[in-house]
This record gives C-alpha cells, sequence and structure tokens, in this order.
C-alpha cells in the first residue's frame, strides 16, 4: 500500500472510528448508564475482529487493512499518553501526600491478594493445552496472571472519575494514586517475565531501576526547574493575553519527552505523561493547557486507543465448555481479589464502608491497561490465544460492571445525601 493510499486509509478510519464511539457511547450512556468511555471501549471492540469483522469480514478489512495498524498504534499511544497528562494536570499533591500510606495500603493489598489466587490458579492453568506456552515456568505463569488480574484501567479509572466529578475528592485522589501504584508495579513484574523468556535480566533492571529514578527526578525536581513556565503563563493571563503558542510548543515537548523516557525505560507512556502533569505549575498555565488539549485528545486521540486494541481483541476463542470453566474461574477469582482486597484495605486505612466499597468498585476495572498487557503477553509467546481471549472477557467485563456497581455502593447514598451533585456539576474530562 502506497503513502498515498495510507492516507486515505486513514481518513476513512477516522471517520468510521469517531461516528462508532459517538453512537455507542450515546447509546451506553442513554441505556445503560454507563459513561462516554466504557462506550468508546465497546465500540473498539466492535470495529475489530469480534463483530464486524465477523459480520462483514471484507469491509472490516477494506476499511482497517493490517498495513494501516502502526499508524493507528502511533496515534493511540499519542492520544493516551497525552490524556494521562492532562489528568495529571488536575491531579491533587496535596490529597496525595495527606492519602499516600492509605494509597500504599490500598495498592499493595490490590496486588498481594490477586498474587494470591494467581498462585492457586497457576498450577491448574497450565495443566490447559496452549493457555501458556510450553516454555513457561509455574513461576513465569503466576507473575503474568499475578500482574493480569492486579492491573488497574488508569487511564479509564481516572476518565471515569473525571466524568463523574469526583478527581478534587478523596476517593477520587486515592484512587488514582493507589491506580498508578498498581499499574507500575504490574509493569515492572511484567518486565521480569519477559526477561525470563529471553528479554535478559537487563530489560527488569531497567524498568524497576530506571522507573524509581525517573519518578524521583520528576516529583524532586520537576517542579522547581518548571516553574518559570508557569511564571510566564501567569504574566500572559495578567496582560490578558491567550498562552503562547512557544509556551505551548515548550509543553508538548517536555510532554514527548517524559513519554518517550517512560517508553525506553520499559514502562508505558502514560506514566510519563501522567508524572509530568503532576508536577507542572498550577495556576494559569494547568488551566489554559487543559482548555486547549483536553477537547482535541478526548475526542478525537483516545478512540484511536480504543479502536487498536480492539483490533487486535478476538472474542470467539473461548468456544468449549472446558474453556468457559475456565474462562468464569478467571473472571470470579479476578473480581473477588481484586474488589475485596481493595475495600478491605480501605476500610482498615480509615475509610468509611461507603467510600472503601466506592475504591473496590473503581480499582475493580481492568479495561484496556489489561489488553495492552496481555497482548504484549501474546506477542512475547507467554501467553496463547485463548487465555488472552479469557483475560479480554475479564477486561470487558470489570469495566462493564465498574460503574453500575460505584453507583449501587457509592453514588446513590452520595446524590441522595447531596455530597455528589456538588462533585458532578464540576467541570472534568
Amino acid at each position: 500500500m502506497s503513502i498515498a493510499q495510507l492516507s486515505v486509509t486513514f481518513f476513512l478510519q477516522m471517520f468510521v472510528i469517531l461516528l462508532t464511539c459517538r453512537v455507542v457511547g450515546w447509546l451506553g450512556r442513554k441505556y445503560l448508564h454507563q459513561p462516554q468511555v466504557v462506550g468508546e471501549m465497546i465500540a473498539g471492540v466492535i470495529l475489530g475482529p469480534s463483530l464486524f469483522g465477523l459480520l462483514a469480514p471484507e469491509i472490516q478489512q477494506h476499511i482497517f487493512p493490517a498495513e494501516t495498524k502502526g499508524i493507528l498504534y502511533v496515534g493511540s499511544q499519542f492520544g493516551v499518553g497525552l490524556y494521562m497528562f492532562l489528568v495529571g494536570l488536575g491531579f491533587r499533591s496535596d490529597h496525595f501526600k495527606s492519602n499516600v500510606l492509605r494509597a500504599a495500603t490500598v495498592s499493595i493489598s490490590g496486588m498481594a491478594a490477586p498474587f494470591l489466587v494467581a498462585l492457586v490458579m497457576a498450577p491448574w492453568l497450565m495443566t490447559v493445552p496452549g493457555l501458556f506456552a510450553e516454555s513457561a515456568s509455574r513461576f513465569d505463569a503466576t507473575l503474568f496472571m499475578g500482574a493480569a488480574i492486579a492491573i488497574t484501567a488508569f487511564p479509564m479509572l481516572a476518565r471515569i472519575i473525571h466524568e463523574r466529578g469526583l478527581s478534587h475528592t478523596s476517593l477520587g485522589t486515592l484512587s488514582l494514586s493507589a491506580g498508578a501504584i498498581d499499574d507500575a508495579a504490574a509493569w515492572c513484574l511484567l518486565a521480569i517475565v519477559l526477561a525470563s523468556f529471553g528479554a535478559g535480566s537487563g530489560v527488569a533492571i531497567k524498568a524497576i531501576v530506571g522507573g524509581a529514578i525517573f519518578a524521583s527526578f520528576m516529583i524532586f525536581l520537576g517542579p522547581k526547574l518548571l516553574a518559570p513556565l508557569g511564571r510566564m503563563a501567569n504574566r500572559e493571563q495578567a496582560l490578558g493575553r491567550p498562552l503562547s503558542h512557544t509556551l505551548l510548543s515548550i509543553v508538548l515537548m517536555l510532554f514527548t519527552l517524559s513519554a518517550f523516557t517512560a517508553d525506553a525505560i520499559g514502562l508505558h507512556a502514560v506514566f510519563g505523561g501522567f508524572l509530568l502533569g503532576t508536577v507542572m505549575p498550577r495556576g494559569a498555565l494547568c488551566d489554559q493547557l487543559r482548555k486547549l488539549l483536553e477537547p482535541f485528545t478526548v475526542v478525537l486521540l483516545l478512540p484511536m486507543f480504543f479502536t487498536y486494541s480492539g483490533l487486535n481483541t478476538q472474542l470467539t476463542m473461548v468456544n468449549n465448555l472446558e474453556l468457559l470453566l475456565v474462562a468464569a474461574v478467571v473472571l470470579t477469582g479476578s473480581i473477588a481479589a481484586k474488589f475485596g482486597a481493595c475495600w478491605a484495605a480501605a476500610r482498615l486505612s480509615g475509610q468509611d464502608n461507603r467510600t472503601a466499597l466506592g475504591i473496590g468498585a473503581l480499582m475493580n476495572s481492568r479495561g484496556l491497561m489489561e489488553l495492552i498487557i496481555i497482548n504484549i503477553g501474546l506477542q512475547a509467546g507467554v501467553i496463547g490465544p485463548a487465555l488472552f481471549s479469557m483475560l479480554v472477557m475479564m477486561a470487558i467485563v470489570t469495566t462493564l460492571m465498574a460503574s453500575p456497581l460505584f453507583e449501587l455502593v457509592y453514588g446513590r447514598q452520595a446524590r441522595a445525601s447531596g455530597e455528589l451533585d456538588a462533585v458532578e456539576n464540576s467541570p472534568g474530562i
């Protein structure tokens, strides 16, 4: 396919992606009371081989040929990274500092329980042909399953919190903080699994040590180094001027450098974008950046991320009773481990029962971070297509249940007491 043909196909793809995401998102909000983000995730799966490719394979292949996947991948990574930068701009560091011990407690519990489930489950799963690679050891299987069950849908968690106006609340900040710790740890564990499959121990060391150095640099030196940008934005605002193109380009250059660093370390671009956002100077700069970047990112770029993941999802792989039983056990164990552990940890850290249940409901969502991690496992040869499909099903179910479960255990009571009305009307993504 020539460059000109790629360009033509790309514009057709974007039309189909945006139309599908808007329609499915609207249907999800109107009839299922799901956030827009959940509708967009489902839209991505609909556009892939699981539905569109099943019903109209020739048309689906014409719109989404294999040659264009690289373009969608780059756009999706840029979109989700920039989105997490915007989430970081709204992150309340004062809430995080006051909740750091609670966040660590919730995160550690939300990691420990899934790994206990994986420790019990892995030996049985290895007896089912085709789920794991023949070269996978019990240690590899346990680590991978633990990371897959423990992962939290960090971008999706953030968007649900923002859509409900909870980003400035203790519940929202605690959930985001715990989710960030969860996912960073899961990526480090995935690096260990990949190292055991031939990537070398350097991959794991680089991810863990490099990630710690990068995070420390951003947290302790970032605010001081970026302070001049905040002063420039404040001066422009005082003079009644919008954010200059020069200042905007500097911020975007810093974003791309931060995302590159996180990817090069072996984590993910989303963490680079999020870390940069958390240390940007508050005030005029953050306000203007959100106004300029948020609509473009949410409406155009994020749907590319959902669609790319959906194109790699094939739900028809689970096609016999034995595999359905395995899928049911994986799903049940995943929900019980993550939801139960995060709820219990939040209660022990001093949260009331309603808030603890809300945190458990949000942390239980796996979303497309799960799809990212299992795609890596599939490409690296750690898992087979059948287990990949089961974990996709687990990701979809836990994400679909996050919003209604949260509404059941937290939203109704908060709305009745007037607490949620106050935050739902606040601006958010």
